[in-house]
Parts: C-alpha cells; sequence; structure tokens
C-alpha cells in the first residue's frame, strides 16, 4: 500500500454501513446443468410473496448449486483488481444487481480500509443472498454461503484490527437466475473509533466533488418529447473530466447507445443530444465520470417519446392500422416483433431476415423471455414463410423443434414458467408450432408436431378456463397486459380450432374494456399487480399508449411492443372487432364520473376500485394485504387534466437505489403493503413499515408538469388543466431538489406514515385549498378511519376493508370479476 496515496475519508458510527469500496469486474460464467424436467403448474399466488419478497420455485440448476456450495466455503477465484469505485448515493449496499437469461455464476472482489484511532476487535454484519468471504489485512476473518435466491441472509463476525488503516478484502458470489439480487452490505456493529478510507487517483476534493456531482446531477426534464437532452450539475466540475453515457432500455431490452465527452473544468451541464435522434421509450442513462483514473457511475432515468413528430393520430381504423404497422416497421427496437410488423406490411427482405437471425440465439438457448419473441416468429412463419429466405426459415423451424416448451420437458434454463402471462405464450408456442410442423418430431417432449399441438390446445383451454374465471393475476398491470394480448391475438388469428379462436377474440374485447375502463383520455390510471419503474415514470411511449391510439385515436408511439402489430393484423385480417362504446369510456368526456369496481386473480385475490372524471383518474386496491411485504403491486395511482405526465402514485420504496433492480423499486411496488382504501375522489394510505427497510415512503410528484403546484409542511396540492389533487400529512412533506428524481418527489419520513389524497375539479389551487384543507383522519377504537369529506360527509373506511358514505355501504365481497361500471353525479 502507497502511504503516499490518496484518500477519500468518511465518518463510520457504530451500527452504520460501510459504503465506500474499491471495484472489480463482474465475472461471469454460465452454469449448465443436465437437461432435466421440472415439476409445478403455473402459479397465480406466486408474488403473493410470505417470507418477504422471497419467490419460492426452484429450477434444477439451483437445487444442483446448492447441493454443491451451500454452506461450504465459498469457490473463491481470481484475485482483486480495481477498476471504478462504488458510491453510495444512499444506499447501504454494494449492489451489482442484473437481469441474466441464462443460469450464470457471477463472482466480484472489493476493497476498502477502515482506519482505527486504537487497536481492537470490530463486530460486523455481513448481509447477501449467495456467498462471501472477508480478508483483513491479508488474513482471512470469515465467510458465509446461504446462497438463497434473493433472500438476504446476515451473519457476523469479529474482525481484528490494528490501529491505522486496515485492509478489508471481500470475494463475494452467487447463481443468477434471471433478476438476481446480487449485493452486499457490510455494517459496523461495534468496534474501535473508525472511518473508512478509500484510496484515489486523485486529490481527495476532487474524488469528492465527482460524488457531489453525481449525486445531485439531473436531467432538466422527466420526459423528453423534443429538444435537447441535458443534464445538470449542483456545482461547476473543479477539473476536466471524461464522461461516458451508455443509454439502455429496459432489462430486456438488446439496444445500448454509447457516448464519449469531455466536460471542461468549470462545467455545470452536459448536452446529451437532441432527444429527437435518441431512442423512444423508458432509457436508463448509465452516467461514468473519469479524472485520471478515478472512475465512478450511477444511472438516471427519463422517458424519450417522439410525440411531436407522430403527431395527431389517424381519424379511420383502417389508416390508424396502417400506421402502425409502418411505425413498428421503421422505428421499433430490432427484434421479432418488427421482423412480423415489416412482414405482415409486405416489407420483406434481407433486413426483415437479418432481424430474426438476431434473435433467434436467444430462442435456440431457450433464454428467459424467449417465449417473447417466439409467438410472433411462429405467426411470421406460418403466415409468411414464403417471404423469409430459406436458410433463415430452415434456422427458425430448427429453433421452434428444439424449444422448451413447459416445465416437464427436459431442459436447464430459467425461463419463468410460473406466471400466467408466460404460461400463455408457453402453450400458444406449443398449439401453433406443433400444428405448423405436424410431422417434424419436437426434440425434448419427443413428441410429433400434431401431438404437440394437441398438448398445447389442451393446455390453451386449461389456460382460457382460468381466465374466463379469474383475469389476470398480475392484475391490471401496464406492461403484462401486452403480453396477454400477445398470445390472445396469435390464437385469434391462427388457431385450428374455431372454440379456441373464438375464446381468444372475446379475451381480447374483455383486456380492452378493462384497459378502456382504467384508463383516463387513453392511459392506464390504476392500481397494478405487477409494476416497474420503467412503466410507471413513463406514460406516452409505454405500449398501451400505443394500443389506446389504435384502438381510439388516443395515445403515442414507444420502441419496443409486443403485441401492437399482432392487434393491427387482427383487425385488418382476422375479424377482430372491439365494440364502438369503449372508445368514449377509455377517454370519458362529460359531467359525470365512473366509479368501477372489479376483482382479479384466483379467487378474486385482488379488488380493485377505479373513479374518474373528464378532469382526473384514481385508482387503488381494495383490503388487499395490509402491511405485508410487497412485491411490485402500485397501490394508488392518479392522473390529472388531459397530460399525461401530470401523475402521481404513492409507494414505500422497495431499495434506496433509484432506476435498480429491485422487486419492490424504489419506484415500483411496495416495500410494505399500506392499508388503502378509497371513496370516490378521497383515499387514505397508511403504512407501517419494517426496521430493516428504507424510513420513508414517498410520492411521485412531478412539479413541472403540472400548471399550478404548492408545497407547505404536510400539504401538497397540484393542478393540471380543471383537474386538481391536495395530498396531507401528518408530518411535513420534503420536497427532493437534487438528484434522479429532482423536482418530482416527496417524502414522508418515518415507519409510521399517513397520506390522504382528494381528487376534484377545480380552476386553481385557492379553491381546492379553501374547500379541503381541512381534511383529517380519526381513528375510532374499532379500527375505523374515519373522515370529513366537505362533499361527501362522513365517510369510514372500516377494518374490514368496507367503506360507508353518502347512505351507501361498499364491502369487500361486493367486488366480482366481472365487475360493476356506476355512472355518478359529481357531489
Amino acid at each position: 500500500m502507497n502511504p503516499e496515496a490518496n484518500w477519500m475519508r468518511k465518518t463510520l458510527k457504530p451500527g452504520e454501513a460501510v459504503r465506500y469500496w474499491q471495484l472489480g469486474r463482474i465475472t461471469e460464467e454460465r452454469f449448465d446443468v443436465p437437461d432435466a424436467p421440472m415439476k409445478g403448474e403455473m402459479d397465480p399466488f406466486f408474488f403473493l410473496t410470505k417470507v418477504k419478497n422471497f419467490i419460492p420455485h426452484e429450477y434444477p440448476c439451483r437445487t444442483i448449486f446448492a447441493e454443491t456450495y451451500r454452506g461450504k466455503r465459498p469457490d473463491v477465484r481470481g484475485a482483486f483488481d480495481a477498476t471504478r469505485w462504488w458510491l453510495p448515493f444512499g444506499s447501504p449496499r454494494l449492489d451489482l444487481s442484473g437481469f441474466w437469461f441464462r443460469p450464470t455464476r457471477l463472482a466480484s472482489w472489493t476493497r476498502t480500509y477502515i482506519d482505527a484511532e486504537t487497536a481492537g476487535t470490530a463486530k460486523i454484519r455481513l448481509g447477501t443472498c449467495g456467498g462471501a468471504v472477508i480478508w483483513v489485512n491479508g488474513t482471512e476473518a470469515g465467510w458465509m454461503a446461504p446462497y438463497s435466491r434473493n433472500l438476504e441472509a446476515k451473519q457476523e463476525f469479529e474482525l481484528p484490527l490494528v490501529a491505522g488503516l486496515n485492509e478489508i478484502t471481500l470475494f463475494f458470489d452467487d447463481l443468477a437466475e434471471r433478476d438476481a439480487r446480487y449485493f452486499y452490505q457490510f455494517d459496523y456493529i461495534s468496534g474501535p473509533s473508525a472511518s473508512v478510507a478509500l484510496p484515489v487517483p486523485v486529490a481527495s476534493a476532487v474524488a469528492a466533488s465527482l460524488e457531489q456531482a453525481l449525486d445531485t446531477m439531473y436531467f432538466d426534464r422527466q420526459h423528453y418529447f423534443g429538444g435537447d437532452i441535458t443534464l445538470l450539475l449542483s456545482e461547476p466540475l473543479p477539473v476536466e473530466v471524461k464522461v461516458n453515457v451508455a443509454v439502455e432500455g429496459d432489462f430486456m431490452s438488446r439496444e445500448r447507445f454509447d457516448f464519449d465527452f469531455t466536460l471542461p473544468a468549470g462545467a455545470t451541464s452536459l448536452n446529451v443530444g437532441p432527444s429527437e435522434k435518441a431512442p423512444a421509450d423508458f432509457r436508463h442513462f448509465r452516467i461514468t465520470l473519469n479524472a485520471d483514473g478515478f472512475v465512478v457511475s450511477r444511472s438516471l432515468g427519463i422517458e424519450i417519446c417522439h410525440a411531436e413528430s407522430q403527431g395527431q393520430a389517424p381519424a379511420s381504423l383502417s389508416d390508424r392500422i396502417a400506421e402502425t404497422l409502418t411505425q413498428i416497421s421503421e422505428n421499433s427496437e430490432r427484434d421479432t416483433v418488427r421482423a412480423f410488423a415489416r412482414l405482415a406490411s409486405g416489407r420483406s427482405g434481407p433486413d426483415t431476415d437479418a432481424m430474426i437471425e438476431e434473435i433467434l440465439p436467444s430462442i435456440e438457448d431457450c433464454h428467459d423471455c424467449a417465449d417473447f419473441s417466439l409467438v410472433p416468429l411462429i405467426w411470421s412463419r406460418t403466415v409468411w414463410g414464403k417471404d423469409i429466405k430459406e436458410k433463415t426459415r430452415a434456422r427458425i423451424d430448427g429453433a421452434i423443434l428444439n424449444y422448451r416448451y413447459w416445465m416437464d420437458e427436459p431442459g436447464n434454463d430459467v425461463q419463468w414458467y410460473f406466471s400466467e402471462n408466460h404460461a400463455l405464450l408457453f402453450h400458444t408456442s406449443a398449439y401453433l408450432g406443433g400444428s405448423l410442423l405436424p410431422d417434424a418430431t419436437f426434440a425434448r417432449s419427443g413428441r410429433k408436431g400434431s401431438e404437440q399441438a394437441k398438448v398445447g390446445a389442451a393446455r390453451v383451454r386449461a389456460w382460457l378456463d382460468h381466465f374466463e374465471h379469474w383475469e389476470m393475476a398480475e392484475f391490471n398491470s401496464a406492461p403484462y397486459f401486452p403480453i396477454d394480448l400477445k398470445g390472445l391475438t396469435a390464437l385469434a388469428a391462427l388457431s385450428p380450432d374455431k372454440d379456441i379462436a373464438d375464446r381468444a377474440k372475446a379475451g381480447i374485447v374483455r383486456l380492452c374494456e378493462i384497459i378502456a375502463r382504467s384508463a383516463h383520455h387513453g392511459m392506464v390510471t390504476a392500481a397494478q399487480g405487477r409494476s416497474y419503474e420503467h412503466t410507471l415514470c413513463a406514460g406516452r411511449s409505454l405500449e398501451l399508449s400505443g394500443v389506446a391510439r389504435l384502438l381510439w385515436g388516443k395515445g403515442w408511439y414507444g420502441r419496443r411492443v409486443h403485441c401492437l402489430p399482432q392487434m393491427a393484423v387482427c383487425l385488418r385480417d382476422h375479424g377482430l372487432e372491439i365494440p364502438a362504446e369503449f372508445a368514449a369510456i377509455a377517454d370519458h368526456r362529460g359531467s359525470q364520473h365512473q366509479e368501477w369496481r372489479f376483482a382479479q386473480g384466483e379467487n378474486s385475490f385482488a379488488a380493485l376500485y377505479h373513479y374518474k372524471g373528464e378532469h382526473f383518474a384514481m385508482g387503488s386496491t381494495v383490503h388487499y394485504r395490509w402491511d405485508e411485504w410487497g412485491y411490485q403491486e402500485t397501490i394508488l395511482h392518479l392522473r390529472l387534466g388531459d397530460k399525461p405526465e401530470a401523475a402521481i402514485w404513492i409507494n414505500h420504496p422497495g431499495e434506496t437505489i433509484q432506476f435498480g433492480y429491485g422487486r419492490p423499486s424504489y419506484w415500483g411496488g411496495c416495500g410494505t403493503i399500506p392499508r388503502a382504501q378509497q371513496y370516490r375522489g378521497l383515499a387514505i394510505l397508511e403504512f407501517t413499515t419494517y426496521e430493516e427497510q428504507p424510513d420513508f415512503t414517498h410520492a411521485w410528484f412531478p412539479k413541472a408538469e403540472f400548471d399550478e403546484t404548492s408545497i407547505s409542511g404536510g400539504m401538497a396540492l397540484a393542478r393540471s388543466g380543471k383537474g386538481a389533487v391536495l395530498l396531507i400529512s401528518p408530518s411535513k412533506l420534503e420536497a427532493v431538489t437534487e438528484g434522479p428524481s429532482a423536482g418530482a418527489e416527496l417524502r414522508q419520513y418515518g415507519q409510521k406514515t399517513r397520506w390522504i389524497v382528494r381528487v376534484c375539479e377545480a380552476n386553481n389551487l385557492t379553491a381546492v385549498e379553501y374547500r379541503f384543507s381541512a381534511l383529517a383522519a380519526r381513528q375510532a377504537s374499532d379500527g375505523t378511519v374515519v373522515v370529513e369529506d366537505p362533499e361527501y360527509g362522513t365517510v369510514r373506511f372500516r377494518k374490514d376493508g368496507s367503506v360507508e358514505a353518502e347512505g351507501r355501504v361498499i364491502a369487500r365481497a361486493d367486488y366480482t370479476v366481472k365487475g360493476e361500471a356506476t355512472m355518478l353525479s359529481p357531489a
């Protein structure tokens, strides 16, 4: 160790996490095991977790990995070689979580220094899901090896520290299966007075300034529909800095765009370039700063939609169908969905074949989510096979014959068989693929195609039985409507059996009705069973926006889509008709309000309440898992006016890293599910969180997207057009002014927090505050929460989930899968 090195120094108090580390590369290697079948079926309850947010289903690769490595000293490999520095940005964890499409062994080395005032023993607590080995000053001090998929275990160690600098080296590893929580947390429980010291190749003040720059930087807008994308810094940079900006999509996107810049000393902003030339959708911008070898980075997220160039939707359905196929053919991400759109619109040729060939390796290797690519590929091969060159067509047939269609077939992949949306696509693919190649042998099942089709058809019918009884397990979820529509449109168009085709068309119509009922001017605005930051923090670029544009002329196109061209072809070629009255429901106008109550999921486990007028919409769950650990559920969501970005939702973050891979994440889902109850435009949320979770709840509150806002003490108001909202909390609402969510986040600190939400129609906030600022919640001895509302009178939110107001009692048992829509006059 060089005693002349520069050091970043950070205080370290007992009980705090050691947050600053040097970091090596993640070493990755496939973990292939012998092909074997699995037992199990679709699990409509998989995300209703019982132990924290742990998903219990285990693949053979995990079973074999655990038998080999669990409870044994980790297989240490490689050596420490620092490539960058880990800065925490408020997180107690060193978190390298991500998504791996095949079973993959991961391994990493990290290092930091603890500068102790005196010699002594430090007690530390290490938390991780995988395995770890700790060294102190070159001597091994202990290890742990729980290797429980995405379920954190904690273990305490005693570390002998000398006075002065102590080198702490840590090796950690795990098996990644799809989404992998690959992190550790190193808590300094007790020991000598100490600080954290990190060697850096620049002056400590320069290192601190780069940390400050990354900690506080933000984009000048949360949504870009034109103009330059500009990154703002809170303070001028003290030195010249090299900057790499990597632009990526969601975890399934295959695209990455890299841009390099040099920022001079004194710079306070970075122009990344025109949004018109940037890829659409919600995008993660990974910003990496390099000052003389000091390399640090973090991710920020923004939405890009080319709304200005798209303009208004054509008036006729036939023109919107043509527009949809053209838009996706020319501007979508290169995948089998885009190739489908091109084949369906007469755009075959070498580039279309190349798109297919680029995706085929993931299907041939049975990557997770390959079923998303396979359905449009089978449709393309079935209908437009002659337009695909012979070599590519033969490779498609080979991929179809060698694919693993269900868990009872042998394989060693980590495809997700258990969720409703994936199950539909697996069964649809087996059914249609077998029908396409009836005389060929499907390698994994050993069946002839005709038999494979029969098995697939039986499973499709069973899936339709379940859907018709209970509908979506991942209730009302914006990212999963398109996946179900992907499977159902393929069945409606290609099924050799009329009963399946007819039932699929009925399913499509039903999903479109639910979308329309839950939409505010075409944009789904409702509680959702599974949500992600990239589906909440975006609006216009979501695929459901494109679906609304296709069906009702309200919406815009993003870049990554699943069902849109298939919907267009079903409407054009296969007799699909969406009832005309859905358009007025989706784009609700007029003085009356709609109250929409329905249930989804097996045994109606999720009851959903939705209320909208012309100028606002708000939806929430009903008596849903109060005070339990959450997964990806968004419990309350609202929009105001005609601007899709004028949206608010409230949640408890599942992690403190923004734009991470947690389920739940910072914005997507809830760490703890609140008590949530709603009556018309009034709602309450009460959070009681756990000590090990983040100590605040928060609201997405994008000030720039509203026409008028006011934040004072425990009250926040916003108006967009003639729609307004008031938020009230018993403690001060803290507006975030720096970092990724600058100007778009309100926090309420504490393990017990309450939010009162009131949406209404208003022309100004003065009138809203005058009418509703006295709203307060009083809890009775029987657990009923009582709110005196100036329009609804006494509203009683009872502990059994029922609501009593205006002479009505709405009980949890009243919610049916069919649902009930009631038109109400404003109070």
